[in-house]
């Protein structure tokens, strides 16, 4: 069954030490890429495939990435506040779950934009969300078409669209690029202390309710200023 998500947790709390010196007097969100900071690329996306609530971890000069955020009108933003202890990708987003309503949710790294043909990624993933069989729906792009990362690929996918990890494999197509729909569920029976996203998908990958959804443009992992100059070459040229 598909029912596009209306709420995200945009994870925005990174340290941004492979940023600088860029992030030496912001945090990394706040980088311009063609013109606007990361996060609004992310939120704008957001905005546009009909979700109303944002939910934004801050840390890292959180205090400058807050008030940027507070002149925004729409989508509606709350601020789960990470200044005082850094949660890690999974730990940040279980601390946001009181924001979340029950329905699945969008989480989505703010280091990550990308072009697009063929449909919006966004309003794609809602479109392929089937709660019947999934835990998570991940949105991947194939690795000749990325700039920005490192490593040799991140899953394998079957036809039918589970994905398995790289493993010992020497390489994997597909790299995940930073966007997943994924259930509150998939969060009971985690630490409390701060813990990644990979313990979560290391639980649905045996289970078989680990998807991935292959993105129709080239996808940007924006980690370091040459990240930056990267992508805004391809947004360029685009």
């Amino acid at each position: 069954m598909s029912t596009h998500p209306t709420e995200a947790m945009v994870l925005a709390a990174g340290l941004g030490t492979r940023m600088r010196p860029l992030t030496d007097d912001r945090p990394k969100p706040l980088i311009d890429v063609a013109g606007k900071p990361l996060i609004d690329h992310v939120i704008d996306a957001l905005g546009r495939a009909r979700v109303t609530h944002v939910v934004v971890n801050a840390h890292y000069k959180g205090e400058m990435l807050i008030s940027h955020l507070g002149a925004r009108t729409s989508p509606r933003i709350t601020i789960s506040d990470e200044r005082d202890k850094l949660m890690d990708t999974g730990g940040g987003v279980k601390k946001a779950l009181p924001h979340l309503g029950d329905a699945p949710f969008f989480t989505y790294n703010s280091d990550f934009i990308w072009t697009e043909s063929g449909g919006a990624a966004l309003a794609r993933m809602g479109e392929a969300w089937d709660a019947d069989k999934m835990d998570a729906l991940m949105l991947l792009c194939p690795m000749d078409k990325t700039t920005g990362f490192e490593g040799a690929g991140d899953f394998f996918m079957d036809d039918a669209g589970r994905l398995t990890r790289r493993g010992d494999a020497p390489r994997a197509p597909y790299a995940w690029m930073g966007l997943q729909i994924i259930t509150k569920a998939a969060y009971a029976d985690t630490p409390d202390e701060p813990f990644s996203n990979n313990l979560i998908w290391d639980r649905m990958i045996p289970e078989g309710r680990l998807f991935g959804l292959v993105h129709n443009g080239i996808g940007c992992h924006v980690g370091s200023p040459m990240g930056v100059r990267e992508a805004e070459e391809v947004l360029a040229n685009t």
